[in-house]
């Protein structure tokens, strides 16, 4: 036999040696700290086999089958023994939350049983106990347990943490502005134009690892959060492999099979969040005016701009059509392959998730203050009521390849998430206009498509064995978001089957939007460890730097209908015969008018860098006391190109925020036994305007009609011959304070109580428009602050009865109250507007802050024997209270968000051959609560700004472990 062909038997050799082992694997933890111990020598008793930790704290050994016994030594720490570990054929026994405590003279060696230490809960409850910071969590263990199949549902499930609109995550009551989302702790632009946030939704829980939130701040983190910082980590490297297929469906009586379901018809690729082509513009360039080609139908450029018109998608009108129900699949595999020194690890994860939601009566309203201050009633200057469907698909792909040795990793991962979402609306509009009121029919039709496509490079090394290591990232980011094609149409009622199109009533619209933004972002850190006052610290420093470039445009059309005979129905706007020229006539037709043409205030550029670098110690100046000490430096400048319609102001890449700033950082932690904390923090962060927010931009929203103004805008009322805003828009200081006290009495199981206090310099807040109806700005406001409570427990109910020892009850409270100084202007304004008899106070509520919060949930888990073994199940309850959603300013009232009481239930079942199948069910939004938001003033009646009915939803899931 030749050389060749010995390889290659002994290769088939060691590929059938492995093929007769299993696996057993785990990560080793310091029970102290709550860090991943590397270097641990791991050996199996009566052999010399063994192992050691990589720079994770994991291992692998490969055993042939049968029941073992590991010990677990580290120099300075008790040795661990853990028995009764089974091994079978070809499978990965886990260990997946190994704790070492340190040595001792009362105890030098610990014995335990394997079974105990499986419990990715009570690792995770193992960080937070033992994280210099305040923070709360869910873990993807939790994730099938309460049924969540994306990133936005399951962050209801975290003390202080609420979702708006199932997107947008806020903590602790604040609004957005105040939350920041990052990737694998790296920054993440956002898909929508009017949040400072991202939505949460386009994450399914099958790429998830663990979500994280950060209440208070370390100089780690970046500074432009007050609420919190929400750290999603996707999966990289499985504990053993895995694969599953998943399929679900939903119904909802309301939405799904309902004959009066509104859609319009779109292209033939919307089912994978795309469009193809059938919602483009008709035109980018050489496009001519009316008023070039009036009365030259048949010239050069009047022949061009029929072109134009034939170009336009005729359909403008919502038709009904039986909707369908929700469905979802998903898929993942993954794996690690360990070979000599080296570790291979790779995970697949692809999932597709299609929603139809109808909404029934939808009401949106506009209401004003009465010119008589003796006036209590607030008067009706716009309302709109009708229904609309919702056709939305969100596609995600995350392939992760990750190689590690002892002392380094590198990781690779590559993730695109696409969502397509079309509405289709038919309302009745009541409105007025110089002093006459009017009834209208209104349709409206949309579609938004979303991307996003993210790459992570990452290393870590260990230079000098348990005193050095070194963390790098890279990741690029491209997102698009475009709305395509927007249309929008209002036909004023005349009686008697008559119908007119005027000013009255607006003109029919067609609006194409389109936002890319590129970001990049890197970051390197280094953590040194050292020996001082008898005890290990460390001290970690490190250098950031983030470029963010956005462009964004809308571009739309005005189509007067001049002089041709109406229905009703939007499509004859495009029927060949009523195209301008109609009937030869040079002043009766359908025609077109482009507001973006010649000078476009809705087209912008604008860019963003942001340069940091931190150094944060961790000191044990006490045995029971960590200090973390740290300051973080950021150099901040946004330059924005873009002009106002009047053209009156006119940059170029021009720099609108420049902020050097220090943010320091102190976080003291004193441990009153190794189950209690006392944590004591303060730490200076920043709140900065968006992109969209310093701009000229001015964003209309077709469907409930307001309109986004940009924060450079100036508003000036010249009959009051005062300035409520002068366009000076800058970032916001915030101080905070958080006092808590923690116990961790059992596995799984805590109890919290916390106390936090901010203080806010140059609050941004939405304050509705004075000059301009139904208009909303970003604007500084007065000083502010913001003082609250916390309080959280997870308790296993066995504590009442043995046979309770299976449920478990998790509950946080929020309590916050919070005051704004009004600014000069606005406190003027009210005082004009005020009721006779109202008091006009020098404070009000903080916009965005909700008065309390209360997630509560309880779990039932059946154990490991019977029929009930592999049973979970749980109700989970979320609201939050009223909060002051828009600030009101001269006649306009402030508008408030109504308590929303989400009340869902989820229950799982694995059955099977090792539990390889599972079925599940889960009902969301039992109490059929409505969204509603108000309008409030003074001794009147609250009014609708908006109120939307959206029903219970039935799912039934069914999963398979390959």
């Amino acid at each position: 036999m030749n050389k060749y062909g010995i390889a290659l038997l002994l290769c088939l050799m060691t590929t059938i040696s492995v093929a007769q082992n299993g696996n057993i694997r785990g990560t080793v933890f310091d029970d102290s700290y709550g860090e991943t111990l590397p270097g641990v020598t791991i050996l199996i008793e009566g052999t010399n086999n063994g192992t050691s930790t990589d720079l994770d704290g994991k291992f692998n050994l490969s055993v042939p089958p049968g029941q073992y016994t590991l010990s677990f030594s580290f120099i300075s720490f008790q040795t661990l023994t853990i028995s009764q570990i089974e091994v079978k054929l070809g499978q990965t026994t886990l260990l997946d939350n190994i704790r070492m405590q340190e040595t001792s003279f009362e105890l030098s060696e610990v014995t335990v049983t394997a079974d105990a230490l499986r419990n990715t809960e009570t690792a995770l409850l193992t960080i937070k106990r033992k994280s210099p910071g305040v923070i709360d969590g869910i873990s993807a263990a939790n994730f099938r347990k309460i049924g969540d199949s994306d990133a936005a549902a399951s962050m209801k499930r975290v003390p202080g943490v609420s979702v708006e609109g199932g997107r947008y995550v806020y903590v602790r009551g604040l609004g957005d502005r105040y939350s920041k989302t990052i990737l694998n702790g790296m920054d993440l632009p956002g898909l929508d134009p009017d949040r400072n946030t991202i939505q949460m939704d386009i994450f399914p829980t099958n790429i998830i690892d663990n979500i994280i939130v950060h209440k208070t701040f370390t100089a780690d983190l970046p500074a432009d959060f007050t609420g919190g910082v929400v750290d999603i980590s996707l999966k990289d490297f499985p504990e053993e492999k895995s694969g599953s297929f998943s399929l679900s469906a939903g119904y909802n009586p309301q939405y799904h099979f309902n004959e009066d379901f509104l859609t319009y018809k779109g292209g033939k690729y919307d089912f994978l969040g795309f469009d193809d082509g059938t919602r483009s513009i008709p035109a980018s360039e050489d496009i001519p005016l009316f008023a070039e080609v009036v009365g030259k139908p048949d010239g050069e450029q009047g022949l061009r701009y029929r072109e134009i018109l034939r170009s336009f998608n005729p359909q403008m009108a919502a038709f009904n059509q039986r909707s369908s129900g929700d469905y979802s699949l998903g898929f993942t595999v993954g794996n690690q392959i360990p070979r000599n020194a080296v570790t291979y690890g790779y995970t697949i994860n692809l999932s597709y998730k299609s929603n139809t939601e109808f909404y029934n009566n939808v009401e949106f309203g506009r209401y004003g203050l009465d010119g008589n201050p003796d006036a209590f009633e607030m008067v009706v200057r716009e309302y709109q009521m009708g229904d609309y469907g919702v056709q939305s698909v969100l596609l995600s792909a995350n392939t992760g390849f990750a190689i590690k040795t002892k002392s380094s990793k590198l990781r690779l991962n590559v993730m695109h998430l696409q969502n397509g979402e079309s509405k289709a609306g038919l309302f009745r509009y009541e409105g007025s206009s110089k002093g006459s009121n009017f009834s209208a029919a209104q349709h409206n039709l949309e579609y938004t498509q979303r991307a996003l496509s993210n790459i992570l490079l990452e290393g870590k090394h260990i230079i000098s064995k348990d005193k050095w290591t070194i963390d790098w990232k890279l990741t690029p980011t491209i997102s698009r978001l475009e709305d395509p094609d927007i249309r929008f149409t209002r036909f004023e009622d005349r009686g008697q089957g008559t119908w007119s199109i005027g000013t009255e009533v607006g003109f029919p619209e067609r609006i194409w939007r389109e936002l890319e933004e590129i970001n990049l972002a890197g970051s390197f850190k280094s953590n040194i460890m050292y020996s001082a006052f008898g005890q290990k610290n460390s001290v970690d420093f490190g250098v950031g730097y983030t470029f963010k470039e956005r462009d964004y445009q809308i571009r739309n059309f005005m189509l007067n209908i001049r002089n041709i005979p109406l229905t009703g129905n939007p499509n004859e706007f495009f029927f060949e015969e009523n195209l301008w020229p109609y009937n030869g006539s040079v002043s009766r037709g359908t025609t077109y008018d482009t507001p973006f043409i010649p000078v476009n205030p809705n087209q912008f550029n604008s860019t963003i860098t942001n340069l940091a670098g931190f150094i944060q110690t961790e000191i044990n100046p006490l045995q029971n006391i960590r200090a973390i000490l740290g300051v973080r430096m950021e150099h901040y400048v946004q330059k924005y190109t873009g002009q106002d319609q009047q053209g009156y102001n006119i940059l170029d890449n021009e720099t609108v925020l420049d902020n050097l700033d220090l943010f320091p950082s102190v976080n003291l932690i004193y441990a009153l036994n190794e189950k209690q904390n006392i944590r004591l923090s303060y730490a200076k962060t920043i709140a900065r305007p968006s992109f969209k927010e310093m701009s000229y931009a001015e964003i209309y929203d077709p469907l409930t009609g307001r309109t986004f103004i940009g924060g450079l805008f100036r508003d000036a009322d010249d009959i009051a011959g005062s300035e409520y805003w002068d366009g000076n828009l800058v970032s916001s200081k915030i101080m905070n304070y958080d006092l808590r006290w923690e116990m961790f009495h059992a596995p799984g199981q805590m109890i919290s109580l916390s106390l936090f206090h901010k203080t806010f310099d140059n609050p941004i807040e939405m304050v509705q428009f004075a000059v301009q109806d139904l208009s909303i700005q970003p604007r500084n406001v007065g000083k502010g602050q913001v003082t609250g409570i916390e309080f959280e427990i997870r308790q296993n109910l066995d504590i009442f009865a043995r046979s309770f020892e299976n449920f478990t009850l998790t509950t946080n409270l929020t309590l916050t109250r919070s005051n704004i100084q009004l600014s000069p202007s606005e406190l003027d304004s009210r005082i004009m507007n005020a009721r006779t008899g109202q008091t006009i106070e020098e404070y009000r509520d903080m916009a965005g802050q909700a008065p309390y919060i209360i997630n509560s949930g309880l779990s039932y888990n059946g154990g490991t024997n019977g029929f009930l073994k592999g049973l979970e199940a749980g109700l989970f309850y979320n609201v939050q209270g009223r909060t002051l959603h828009v600030v009101g300013i001269t006649d306009r009232p402030d508008i408030y968000t109504l308590p929303f009481h989400s009340l869902n239930f989820n229950a799982n079942k694995r059955f099977g051959e090792n539990q390889k199948w599972t079925v599940g069910i889960k009902a969301d939004n039992l109490l059929n609560a409505k969204k509603e938001s108000i309008f409030s003033s003074f001794n009147a009646s609250d009014r609708y700004y908006q109120r939307i009915s959206q029903g219970t939803t039935l799912q039934l899931r069914m999963a398979y472990s390959l």
